[in-house]
């Protein structure tokens, strides 16, 4: 196999459930022999130690899973089921305490990311999937990590930085997809006056664009996108608001110029059923333009937080990572779900060029 087709899986915060859920998607995959190997060519990228205290929650008498270092990606490829390759790339302490805001955690949670984002754009890798970080313990860590809100933007600035251009040159969008449900959002991790002021047409046009751009690529056609109003009723002509009317329709309309197949604006509250796939697999729209965060983020994690995938749209890359959060409450209890770990997996091998 090509080391074009390895997947390197960054830890996340390791006072959290991210490496537990890694270790119990490979504990998984040794259980279930007559499902595919859906570790197959996947790594992670972070401290041989952490994974085998990971290791020793999801099977603590150490029969079902073993670890093994490995020195270069490729490598990942010639490991069977059962066993979990480790690259070394960033150190910690292995002894951090559960569920507590670290700053060490984060900066090595930073590192690993770091460390396979550049591996990403060097094409050592073919996608990587991120486990939780902690937005505080990132932010605890100083420079450079303070700077980023989260993994998108940490990612955002990498690949900015190795082209060469403004961030402003390299846009991205974040899109949550579950099995019944996909959203793209036109801001991300920013104050609510913040997301109002975002609501742009240069944003709005150039979401749609990333949106099918990246949906067609996924999906082997283009997508039918709707397009969610800013406003209660999307603005209802006008009695509420302006933006509909001033921004997003002209947005929609340049976007239609251009092929893209958007509609909308359509109301908020009542877009997501359209868009959600029903019992016989059909949906009106393969995904839904939220205008920020949260209007496309509540829906599709109600309808299953479990199985949602977060995937960074509009990068040189390919990036996913599981919807939920690092999960402080639950973490060295050894029972967090890996759902969603797996989802992503699979979720970033559909995107592999």
């Amino acid at each position: 196999m090509p080391k074009s087709q390895v997947i390197a899986l960054t830890p996340g915060d390791p006072c959290g459930i991210g490496p537990e859920i890694i270790a119990r998607t490979f504990l998984n995959d040794a259980l279930n022999s007559k499902s595919p190997h859906d570790t197959r060519h996947c790594f992670v990228a972070g401290d041989f130690q952490i994974m085998a205290t990971a290791s020793s929650l999801v099977n603590p008498d150490g029969d079902q899973l073993k670890l093994c270092l490995i020195q270069k990606p490729a490598e990942a490829s010639e490991v069977p089921a059962g066993v979990m390759p480790v690259l070394q790339v960033a150190n910690v302490n292995a002894y951090l305490p559960w569920g507590q805001i670290n700053a060490e955690a984060g900066r090595f949670a930073g590192d690993c990311v770091k460390w396979a984002t550049q591996a990403a754009l060097n094409k050592d890798i073919a996608a990587l999937v991120t486990a939780p970080l902690h937005k505080e313990a990132l932010s605890a860590a100083g420079a450079p990590y303070n700077a980023f809100p989260g993994h998108t933007e940490l990612l955002q600035w990498e690949a900015a930085q190795q082209a060469g251009v403004a961030l402003s040159q390299m846009p991205v969008r974040m899109m949550l997809a579950s099995e019944d449900l996909r959203t793209v959002l036109v801001s991300i991790h920013v104050s609510m006056r913040e997301a109002l002021d975002a609501v742009t047409y240069t944003n709005v046009l150039e979401t749609l664009r990333i949106t099918h751009q990246s949906l067609s690529l996924l999906l082997g056609r283009p997508p039918r996108i709707g397009v969610a109003g800013l406003n209660p009723h999307a603005g209802e002509g006008g009695l509420f608001g302006r933006e509909e009317i001033d921004i997003i329709q002209p947005a929609i309309a340049q976007a239609q110029s251009e092929g893209i197949r958007a509609l909308g604006p359509f109301a908020p509250d009542t877009v997501y059923m359209r868009a959600r796939r029903k019992a016989d697999g059909a949906s009106e729209f393969d995904v839904v333009l939220a205008m920020y965060h949260d209007q496309g983020l509540i829906p599709v994690k109600y309808m299953g937080l479990e199985q949602g995938v977060n995937v960074t749209l509009g990068l040189p890359l390919v990036r996913t990572s599981p919807d939920h959060g690092t999960a402080f409450d639950i973490a060295g209890q050894g029972c967090a779900d890996a759902s969603s770990m797996l989802a992503a997996i699979k979720m970033a091998r559909q995107l592999i060029p």
